[in-house]
């Protein structure tokens, strides 16, 4: 019985250990996408972010909802959320700045609203803090900051 338990977590902790599935799970902390929201955020070709889907679903990691011709993904138990938290504040050693307890911001390029302290990315441009959902955005920001502000 025990090993049954732990094939599970061996098979949930798999479908979390890519860089990109872990960006998708970030993305929807909060809120529930389509596959283009996601794809335009992280700046994949729309093939690579329904594989990634295809098996955060198959692990029931996220779950769909169809409306119209649109599905949209969200996260199947908030746990999910809190996992990936405590993991990423086991990864940074140093103390949170006092910048990141400030209120909601927004992502300059795809306007989400998002947490400084939960954001993926951060960069500092013209004495400004600027925060993104996810690397997509960063990208994009990085090669024309000026187109977003």
């Amino acid at each position: 019985m025990i090993n049954v338990l732990f094939d599970r977590y061996a098979r949930l902790l798999q479908a979390m250990a890519q860089s990109r599935r872990l960006e998708i799970i970030h993305l929807l902390r909060d809120t529930e996408l389509c596959v283009t929201d996601i794809y335009s955020m992280l700046d994949l070709p729309q093939a690579n972010i329904s594989q990634h889907l295809l098996k955060l679903r198959a692990e029931g990691i996220v779950k769909t909802r169809r409306h119209g011709k649109h599905i949209y993904y969200s996260l199947t138990h908030p746990n999910i959320i809190k996992a990936g938290d405590l993991l990423k504040d086991f990864l940074e050693l140093d103390l949170q700045s006092f910048n990141d307890l400030l209120p909601l911001v927004h992502d300059p390029v795809c306007r989400m609203q998002l947490s400084p302290k939960t954001a993926s990315f951060k960069f500092h441009y013209q004495n400004q803090h600027y925060y993104f959902c996810a690397s997509g955005c960063y990208e994009k920001f990085q090669h024309s900051p000026q187109r977003y502000l």
